[in-house]
Order: structure tokens, then sequence, then C-alpha cells
């Protein structure tokens, strides 16, 4: 294992006072998925979108490997319940989906057949295997498109219904009228009805 890959490792696991073996596939995934856009880690400034598909452990050891926050728009959560994440070069427009592969967990067990426990085995055995053993990539398209995803930051409107600012194009356009994604009935909660 590289000093490289141990310093990360570090970090990550300093965030949970533990390293579990879904961290270190956040911070291998991580490494593999800038690499095979042609990205070096940690990333330049805003260089990729990374879209994961779960949170917690996994979401921590990619955020310490690419460099991707919330707050610079480079790290996107899509709740799928998946330790999967797709990587997009802002540059050239490829975008990669990487997951584990399927006989992932098997596969540890080879690289550390000293240790009875299957979860030691994995914490141990994903840090060894080689890349290829660890994941699948995929070419994809990104719906909506890259450049939609991204936007322009600084672009600002007001829904019509309830009167909040909108902003970096996410607003909703219906029977010709200007509504953030909520009052268009797209958004991820309603307003609970006064008894």
């Amino acid at each position: 294992m590289s000093s490289f890959l141990s310093d990360l490792l570090k970090q990550s696991s300093a965030r949970h006072d533990h390293l579990c073996p879904r961290q270190v596939l956040g911070v291998r995934m991580g490494l593999a998925g800038l690499a095979a856009i042609g990205l070096e880690a940690p990333m330049p400034r805003k260089a990729a979108l990374v879209i994961i598909e779960t949170d917690g452990c996994f979401a921590d050891g990619i955020e310490v490997a690419t460099g991707a926050t919330v707050g610079h728009r480079t790290l996107r959560v899509k709740d799928f319940g998946k330790i999967a994440a797709v990587f997009a070069n802002v540059q050239t427009g490829q975008a990669l989906r990487l997951a584990p592969q399927l006989d992932i967990r098997e596969g540890a067990l080879r690289y550390a057949p000293q240790l009875k426990s299957r979860y030691y085995a994995q914490l141990k055995g994903y840090q060894f295997m080689p890349v290829a053993e660890l994941f699948s990539f995929e070419e994809v398209l990104l719906e909506p498109p890259l450049e939609a995803i991204i936007s322009r930051p600084g672009l600002r409107t007001k829904c019509a219904r309830c009167g909040e600012e909108i902003s970096n194009a996410r607003q909703v356009f219906k029977n010709g009228v200007t509504l953030c994604k909520t009052c268009a009935g797209i958004g991820y909660y309603r307003v609970k009805p006064v008894s």
C-alpha cells in the first residue's frame, strides 16, 4: 500500500474514529474514478463533478480522496443506496460510473486469507486488491446533462407560488409560470396541511 493511500485512509478514519471497509472503497473508488477521467487526486478546483449513490462512510472516503465537496458544488448525493459513483470531467464531458465488482467480497478474502472475520478480511483486502478486481467501469450519459447539473452560479429567480429564491437555474416552468421544484410537485417534501 502506498503512503498516499495510507494517508488518505487515516484522514477518512479520523472522521469516524475507526476505519471500515466502505471508507476504503470510497477512497479507492475516488482515486480510480479521477484517474479514469484523466485527473489527478486531489482534483484541481472544480475540474470534476462526482455524484455518489449513497451517503455515510463511503461518502467520506470519496470526499477525502477526490477533494470534491458539496460546498464547492463538485460533490452530489443521489441516494440510491448503492456503493457507486459517477465521475464527470468538466472539461471533456466524459462521465464514468464505478461500482464494486459483483464478487468483491469474495475477492477480498483471497487478499486476506489469514483473517477469519469477513469484515476484517474486506477491510484489509480492499486496500490491496487491484482496481480491476475492485470496480467495474461504465461510460454513462448524465440526465440532465453535465452542463445543466453544473449550471451557472449566481443565477437567481423567485418562485411565483411561495416567493422563495431559486438559485443556479433549478426552477421549473409550469403553464408559463416560474416555480420551485416543491411548488411544481417534484420536491422531496410537501407542506403538512394545517389541522
